[in-house]
Order: structure tokens, then sequence, then C-alpha cells
């Protein structure tokens, strides 16, 4: 349990592991050269890309010389930035822009087949136990037998109804 915290604690503070003890483990950055750009979800520099929380803690792509050259240009007028800078600029930050993340996939249809193939494989079953599996019913089931034992129940005065309601 202890061993686990330490490890948690460790690769939130990005400290690598051998300097607190541990000299046999040591985990890669999963950072890189990527920018911390801000809080993130739940104050993780991790990259998600989530519809609630639009702005990830860190950028999606790792630092280049072309986009760092870029990050150097849109400091000044942005509208010396041709379009497919801009778009450079913005896939460097984000996977997906809004528009894309919010995009129907179909995923849907694969999985309204998967469950209804569960129910069709769930009613052959059901119909294969009771044509081979479960015995027949008593005769006992059936209506004739039913009404006979109402009528005997009757005449023992099995559970009465008295009281109020009897009247």
């Amino acid at each position: 349990m202890m061993a686990g915290k330490l490890l948690i604690s460790c690769l939130r503070q990005n400290i690598p592991i051998h300097t607190r003890g541990m000299s046999a483990f040591h985990f890669p950055d999963k950072i890189g050269n990527r920018e911390v750009v801000g809080y993130g979800y739940n104050g993780e520099e991790t990259y998600m890309d989530r519809c609630d929380y639009p702005l990830p803690a860190i950028r999606f792509k790792a630092n280049t010389p072309d986009i760092m050259a870029l990050r150097e240009k849109e400091k000044g007028d942005w509208k010396k930035l041709s379009i497919e800078e801009k778009k450079t600029l913005y896939r460097a930050s984000f996977c997906q822009t809004l528009a894309e993340l919010n995009a129907p996939t179909g995923a849907w249809k694969g999985e309204t087949g998967i469950a209804l193939l569960g129910i069709a494989f769930s009613i052959w079953l059901f119909y294969f136990f009771k044509a081979f599996a479960y015995p027949p019913l008593p005769e006992t089931f059936d209506e004739e037998h039913r009404l006979a034992q109402l009528e005997r129940m009757k005449l023992l005065e099995v559970n009465p109804i008295s009281g109020v309601s009897a009247k």
C-alpha cells in the first residue's frame, strides 16, 4: 500500500523514482517535451479530448523546430499567418476540434447489434432448455386440475375472506 502511494506521488510530481530510494524502477516522463499550458482536468498534466473540459493541461504534440518557429511567428500579427499555419498551430495544441469531437461515430450501431445478438442467443438458449433439458410439467398444471383444486379449497375453506370485505 505504501509503495503504491509512493509510486503515484512520484508520477504526479514527475520526479524520477530512483531519487526517492527505489533505484530498481524508473518510469519515463509521459509529457516528453510537450508544453504545460494550464491546470488540466483534476490538476493532472495529461491530454484528454473532452467536451465538458475543452482545455487540456498540456499540448497535444511535442515541440518540434517547425512548431516552435510558428509559435514565435504567432506572437506577432495573426494577419501575417496563413490559414495552413493557423491549422498547424491548432493541431499542435489539440487533437480534434469540438465539431470533430461531437460528430457522430456510428458506434451505436455496433453496440446495438451486439446487444441484439445477446438477446437472440438468450432466447435460443431458453427454447433449447425448455425443449431438451427441462422435464414436462406435471398434469396438475392443466386447466381442469387447477379448477378442481380451487373447488376443493372452497369446500375446505382455505384462507377464507373475513372482515368488512366479506360482507
